[in-house]
């Protein structure tokens, strides 16, 4: 884990934000069928696409409004 102190927060901001952007990638490719997964049905892909993309966000808004 990054230390407690101004470079500890930079860094585990840029290591959260870089797993949500990668995330929301993964989702949204999984949703438009351009990411699949060998020997898994291309609707489940799909569907498992769309649950990242909301657990990712609604993990951002939860974030947020534990901020305030």
């Amino acid at each position: 884990m990054a230390k407690e102190g101004p470079l500890g927060n930079l860094i585990s901001l840029a290591a959260w934000l870089t797993g949500i952007l990668v995330s929301l990638a993964v989702g949204f490719g999984m949703a438009d069928k351009v990411l699949t997964v060998r020997y898994i049905p291309e609707i489940i892909t799909v569907i498992a696409g769309w649950i990242v993309i909301v657990l990712t966000i609604a993990s951002v808004v939860l974030l947020i409004i534990n901020k305030f």
